[in-house]
Parts: C-alpha cells; structure tokens; sequence
C-alpha cells in the first residue's frame, strides 16, 4: 500500500469518463455548493477561521464564480493541487491568502488563514504569528508589511525553508481525499 500521493496520483491517471461518474454519484445535481463542501468535509464544530478558510478555498475554485463547483473546476482543483508546477500553486495560495481580493496579503489575512489551516489539521506545532513574522522578515522586500503576488512568488521560490513551509501547511491531501471518495454514507434506518 502506498502512501496518499500515489494513491491520488493513480486516481487521477483514471479516464474521465470513471471521474465524471465519480463526481456524478457524490453530486447528482453535476454541481457542489459550498454547503455540500463543507458537509464532506464535516465542518461541524469547527471554528470560525476554519469555516471561513474552507469558504475561501471553494470561492477559489469556483472559476467563473457562480457559487458552484462544477466537473471542469473539480478536475482542475484537483489536477492543481496534486500536480500544478510551483507558479501556478503560489499563484493559487496567493489568491486564497488574499481575503479581501485587493490584490496583497497583509499579516492579519495571513495569520487567519494559517490558524485555519491550524484548526482543520489539528496541527500546532508553530504558532501561525510565528510563521507570519518569519515570512514577512525574509520575503517582505518593501517593508510595508504586505505582500504584491511577485514578491510573494519570488520570495517563496528564494527561500525553500518557506516554501518548504508553505507546501506542508497548504497540503490538502487529506482534504481531497474526502472529495475523491466521498464522505462515508450514513444508515438512514
């Protein structure tokens, strides 16, 4: 038994035409709304940063923003995370990090997304203030205390600690796992 990666890598490989009869049978309507996300992912009970940093990953799916996930932004969503060349997964954590759309993310958006990230993982080990302050000393190459989207791509790609860092906290392997088999069905007796 291999590890998740492969186990996703061979899903993936999978025709489209066994992907769309997956996504099909998860989501007869040929469409996911956030509520149906956030019940795969049984988000009961989690905090309000986790909740609203699962809306912020759905909206950056959601394409053309018609608050639906369709097949084409499943598969894309999918196809980027798993195997998305470096640029395009920081252009995608950018936009995710970037709450208010102004195009920079400032330490507060920053921080909130991590202490999310934080609470769905159930993963502590370096406080996220910490993780802010270690990215913005290093990549923060204006010292305004918010990042543009090339000095965050730059900055990631000069620092492989933070883009070690990065990858890890934005890992969402698990998540996709949920999504890939659907959530357990439940007896209705």
């Amino acid at each position: 038994m291999g590890g998740n990666c492969s186990n996703l890598d061979d899903i993936l490989e999978e025709d489209m035409h066994h992907w769309y009869t997956k996504f099909m049978r998860e989501s007869p309507s040929g469409l996911i709304t956030l509520f149906e996300l956030k019940t795969m992912l049984e988000m009961k009970g989690m905090t309000e940063e986790a909740s609203s940093y699962v809306d912020q990953v759905f909206y950056t799916f959601d394409m053309d923003g018609d608050g639906y996930i369709d097949f084409v932004e499943y598969i894309a969503a999918i196809s980027l995370l798993l195997k998305g060349e470096i640029n395009q997964k920081l252009k995608w954590y950018f936009k995710l990090f970037d709450q208010d759309g102004n195009g920079k993310i400032d330490k507060e958006e920053l921080e909130t997304i991590f202490k999310a990230i934080q609470d769905i993982t159930r993963s502590y080990d370096i406080p996220p203030e910490e993780i802010v302050t270690l990215i913005y000393e290093k990549i923060d190459v204006n010292g305004e205390g918010e990042l543009t989207l090339e000095e965050f791509i730059s900055g990631a790609r000069n620092h492989p600690d933070i883009m070690d860092m990065l990858s890890k906290m934005m890992d969402l392997t698990n998540v996709l796992e949920i999504i890939i088999r659907g959530q357990p069905q439940k007896s209705l007796k």
